[in-house]
């Protein structure tokens, strides 16, 4: 009978891990979760790795309506998502053929497009994104946050998808989380000097608008090496960086994780 009893308490107890969240579900969040280690997980209907801990990654984008639906096995768990007001920023003085560009540049954008694309695309087992960020620059001012609407020399443009911070032009810039560079370019058409990392399992972050970049695609860099310097390349107005957040396609606010 005591064997008994000791059975089912067992079959119980590892039938009981909650799985958790860490992270707001409103419009923008990154959301690290936590279940029992070899569990299924859906988000809606993609389904994702789980690292050998339990844990997982997904994000809620901009504009999001819609509940989001968590699968774990064949139990659901939905999520309501919260709405955000987002501000309206002007930005005037830029360069007209970079917010209406000359049809020459048509071609090389939507080659630059399709290798962001690709390196947002990464899905690998890396672990590194289940850690906690830092900022990659000291003392910094943010002049620009996720999700404003731009007006760029008074046109109606896309929103903002990324935190900037103003800086001296040659300011060190430190990585914020362990990674692999998936892209290392020194000059695109809209983001200048640009670098992305991979920290597995989808998540990965964009730096743009460099001065220099100091390290190569293919190579591991550590949470706080020096990966390059701030600059106004790109599609810019003076010397800052523009840092972003994505769960493979969809655009995530960066100060959800710093």
């Amino acid at each position: 009978m005591r064997i008994l009893i000791s059975l089912i308490f067992f079959i119980l107890t590892t039938h009981s891990f909650a799985t958790t969240f860490e992270g707001k579900f409103i419009q923008g969040s990154f959301i690290l979760g936590q279940t029992e280690p070899g569990n299924e997980v859906l988000i809606d209907k993609k389904k994702v790795r789980v690292t050998s801990d339990g844990y997982f990654a997904f994000g809620l984008g901009r504009d999001r309506k819609n509940d989001i639906v968590i699968t774990i096995n064949s139990e659901k768990i939905i999520k309501k998502v919260l709405k955000r007001e987002f501000n309206i920023q002007r930005i005037d003085g830029l360069d007209e053929k970079k917010v209406t560009p000359p049809e020459e540049v048509y071609a090389r954008i939507k080659k630059e497009n399709k290798m962001i694309a690709k390196a947002r695309a990464v899905n690998s087992d890396l672990v590194f994104f289940s850690n906690k960020f830092i900022t990659p620059l000291d003392n910094a001012i943010i002049t620009g946050v996720y999700g404003s609407q731009r007006i760029l020399n008074g046109k109606p443009k896309w929103p903002h998808y990324g935190i900037d911070f103003a800086a001296d032009e040659g300011t060190e810039i430190k990585a914020m989380l362990d990674g692999i560079v998936v892209l290392s370019e020194s000059d695109l058409f809209y983001t200048g000097g640009t670098l992305i990392f991979d920290h597995g399992h989808g998540i990965s972050t964009l730096y743009m608008h460099m001065k220099t970049l100091m390290v190569k695609k293919g190579q591991k860099v550590k949470q706080g090496d020096v990966i390059g310097t701030v600059g106004s390349t790109g599609r810019s107005t003076g010397a800052h960086l523009d840092v972003r957040l994505n769960w493979f396609q969809t655009r995530l606010d960066p100060a959800t994780v710093l």
